[in-house]
C-alpha cells in the first residue's frame, strides 16, 4: 500500500466503498512479494499491482464482488490450478490474495496509518487472514501502542509482540497461531505488513553523478540524502529528488547521524578527494550500514584503503568497501553509473550472481542475504571511475 498510498487516500476521502487487494504470501517464482497491493474503486479505477498483470484481470473481478457484498475474500493463483492458467499466472509460483472492502467506517484508522508512511513513522497492520478467525478483523500495532479487535486478548497480546518484532526488522508476512494466541503454528493465520521507515541511502559528494544515484535511490524506495561540504554545489535545485540536501563536512554530518544507521543503509561515497572520502568513509565503517561504496579508480582506492588502515582500521572493516561501486556494467555516463550502483545494491540485498538471467538454471527469485564483503579485485572499472 505504501506505493499506492496517495490513490488509496484518495478513494477512501471520497467515501465510497473500494476494494483493496493485497499479496499476503506467495510461493517460488510469484511476481510480486508478500505486501503488493492492487485498489480497485468504487467506479472501477484500478491503482497498484498484485502481479504485474499475470492476475489482475481475475483480482479486479473479485474486487467487484467485494464492493458489492461487503465481505472480504481470499484467493489463491497457482501453477496447480487450472484457473491459474487461465488468468494468466504461467511463472511457476503461487500467490495468495486477501481483498477486502475499505471505507471510514470499516477502516477508520487508515487515514492515520497512511500519515504514519508519509511521516516515516513505523506502523504495522494485522489483519486475519485464514482460519477459525473473522476474516478481515484488524489491528494497528505502533511501537508505542496498538488498537483493533482481532477477537480476543490473549491473541492481540500475542500478535502485538510478534508484529513488533517484525516491523523492527522490516518484514511483511503471515502469523501463524492457536485461536486463543498460542504460539504453535496451527489454523489462524494473521497477515502483518509492515510499514518500517523507508531506508537511508546517503550520498556523499554533490556531484553529476550524485544526482543520478540519488534520482535511482529514490526510485528504488529510499529516503535519499545528499551531503557535501560545498555550498555552491549542494543545493535542493541540482538535487530534485533528493528528500534532503545537507551542507555540512560528510564525516561530521555522518557522526551526528549515526545511532539513524541500520543494516538497510546504504552509503555511496563519490567524490574522489581523500579529504572528503577518506573521513566520512572512517565514520562509515564503525556503523552496521548494510552497504558501503566508494568511486573511483583502483589506484584511487588502494590510496583510500591505506591512508584508512594510518587510520586504524582493520582488515576486517576495510573489506566492507565495495570500490569501485557498482557491478560491472560497462557503465560510462553518471546514469548508467547510477544503474550499476543500484544493480549492486539490489544484488547485496538479495544475493544474485549478476550474470545474465539467459546463463543461469534454477529459481530466479532468492531469500535476502546479508551484506557482504568487498568486491573481488579483478573487477573492471567503470569508465565513469577512472579518476
Amino acid at each position: 500500500m505504501r506505493d499506492i498510498r496517495t490513490a488509496v487516500a484518495d478513494m477512501y476521502a471520497a467515501g465510497d466503498t473500494f476494494a483493496l487487494a493485497t499479496v499476503i504470501d506467495t510461493y517460488r517464482s510469484a511476481p510480486r512479494e508478500a505486501g503488493a497491493a492492487m485498489a480497485v474503486g468504487a467506479g472501477g479505477e484500478v491503482a497498484g499491482s498484485v502481479s504485474g498483470g499475470c492476475v489482475e484481470g481475475a483480482v479486479y473481478e473479485l474486487a467487484q464482488q467485494v464492493i458489492s457484498t461487503g465481505e472480504p475474500a481470499r484467493a489463491t493463483y497457482g501453477v496447480s490450478d487450472d484457473d491459474a492458467f487461465a488468468v494468466g499466472l504461467t511463472c511457476g509460483g503461487t500467490l495468495h490474495v486477501l481483498v477486502e472492502p475499505v471505507d471510514p467506517a470499516r477502516h477508520p484508522h487508515l487515514g492515520a496509518i497512511i500519515a504514519d508512511i508519509e511521516s516515516h513513522r513505523p506502523v504495522a497492520v494485522a489483519t486475519v487472514a485464514g482460519g477459525p478467525g473473522r476474516l478481515g478483523a484488524r489491528r494497528v500495532i505502533r511501537p508505542d501502542g496498538a488498537e483493533g479487535d482481532l477477537g480476543g486478548r490473549r491473541l492481540e497480546a500475542a500478535v502485538d509482540d510478534d508484529a513488533r518484532g517484525m516491523l523492527a526488522q522490516g518484514s511483511t508476512g503471515i502469523l501463524r497461531y492457536g485461536a486463543d494466541g498460542q504460539r504453535r503454528g496451527d489454523e489462524l493465520e494473521v497477515f502483518v505488513q509492515s510499514f518500517a521507515p523507508a531506508p537511508r541511502m546517503l550520498v556523499f559528494g554533490a556531484i553529476d553523478f550524485a544526482a543520478a544515484v540519488a534520482e535511482i535511490g529514490a526510485y528504488l524506495g529510499y529516503r535519499v540524502t545528499v551531503c557535501d561540504a560545498r555550498p555552491v554545489f549542494a543545493t535542493a535545485r541540482r538535487f530534485p529528488r533528493a528528500d534532503e540536501v545537507v551542507v555540512k563536512w560528510p564525516h561530521v554530518f555522518l557522526a551526528e547521524i549515526e545511532a539513524q544507521i541500520d543494516e538497510r543503509t546504504a552509503i555511496c561515497v563519490l567524490t574522489h578527494d581523500p579529504k572528503f572520502d577518506v573521513p566520512v568513509l572512517e565514520v562509515a565503517l564503525r556503523t552496521p550500514a548494510g552497504y558501503i561504496g566508494a568511486m573511483g579508480s583502483r589506484r584511487t582506492h588502494e590510496d583510500r584503503m591505506a591512508r584508512l588502515r594510518e587510520a586504524g582500521l582493520d582488515e576486517a572493516r576495510l573489506a566492507r568497501v565495495r570500490s569501485p561501486i557498482g557491478l560491472d556494467l560497462g557503465a560510462r555516463t553518471p546514469e548508467e553509473t547510477a544503474v550499476s550502483i543500484a544493480a549492486e545494491l539490489i544484488q547485496t540485498r538479495w544475493g544474485g550472481s549478476g550474470r545474465p538471467l539467459s546463463a543461469t538454471s534454477g529459481r530466479i527469485h532468492t531469500e535476502p542475504i546479508a551484506a557482504r564483503g568487498a568486491a573481488g579485485a579483478d573487477r573492471p572499472v567503470s569508465a565513469a571511475q577512472s579518476g
